[in-house]
């Protein structure tokens, strides 16, 4: 129970990745403020946390509005006292080729996977800067780091932006006790995932199989991430074990891209 008394808001928190960080922070002793605009699935969360002891709160809020980001971190502080740790996980993609991509599909992206990390931080920090102390771990990617594979240019630009932040955030906040880190997870067994290997294999003409298998053939490891291997390196990033790492966009990619 290494995170036993810590206050942890994960963004993005109803579905895959966001979900599993959410239910691996509560297993480790922390009590958990799970936002999404999912409000559904985001109160199934909670009811599942609070079947562990732990203590949990629903949030409903998008993720890419400053005013709903400044409610959400509000609501968070007042009812568990403080924040001690903020995942900023809610992010949003699609599959397409540089050629395709849309103002819209720029807008949207950045709105979110940048705007919405960026004032997340900000708002997160200022809590922190008054206890003396926090962490925040930014769910970034290996489409960050130039990944030939990833979903698309915008997307990829987004998430090095954020792995930019991440190591600019952690010089100006550390003196003020808190560390900024960025998760980069490679291929991940989610939704998202799901769809973009459906939309391959129907643009290939070939069984979904395949095209899964050809995936997994890129990494070194042949394996792919499941959401909870993201959750278990946020988890380390949280804990005491972690508490001089900072700055760093770390992998969970079984290899597949070289740092």
């Amino acid at each position: 129970m290494q995170l036993q008394g810590q206050s942890v808001l994960v963004t993005g928190a109803a579905n895959g990745i966001g979900r599993a960080i959410a239910l691996g922070m509560a297993r480790a002793g922390a009590d958990v403020a799970a936002s999404d605009l999912d409000k559904a699935n985001v109160s199934t969360l909670k009811a599942e946390i609070e079947t562990m002891g732990r203590k949990c709160i629903a949030i409903e809020a998008d993720a890419g509005d400053v005013a709903a980001i400044d409610a959400m971190v509000s609501q968070t502080v007042d009812v568990f006292g403080k924040i001690d740790v903020i995942v900023n996980n809610a992010g949003v993609t699609r599959r397409a080729q540089i050629m395709d991509l849309t103002e819209d599909d720029f807008d949207r992206m950045n709105r979110v996977n940048t705007k919405g990390v960026f004032f997340c931080m900000q708002r997160a920090a200022k809590e922190m800067i008054k206890q003396g102390g926090g962490r925040i771990i930014n769910i970034a990617s290996i489409a960050g780091k130039g990944f030939a594979g990833s979903s698309n240019v915008i997307y990829a630009g987004t998430k090095g932006a954020v792995i930019a932040m991440t190591r600019l955030g952690s010089v100006q906040l550390g003196p003020h006790n808190i560390t900024v880190n960025a998760v980069c997870p490679g291929v991940t067994e989610t939704a998202i995932y799901d769809a973009i290997m459906a939309s391959d294999a129907e643009k290939q003409g070939v069984p979904e199989a395949e095209v899964r298998a050809k995936a997994l053939e890129k990494i070194p490891l042949r394996r792919s991430n499941t959401p909870g291997d993201i959750a278990d390196m946020c988890v380390f990033l949280a804990s005491d074990a972690a508490r001089n790492v900072s700055g760093q966009s770390l992998h969970v990619d079984g290899a597949l891209v070289p740092d």
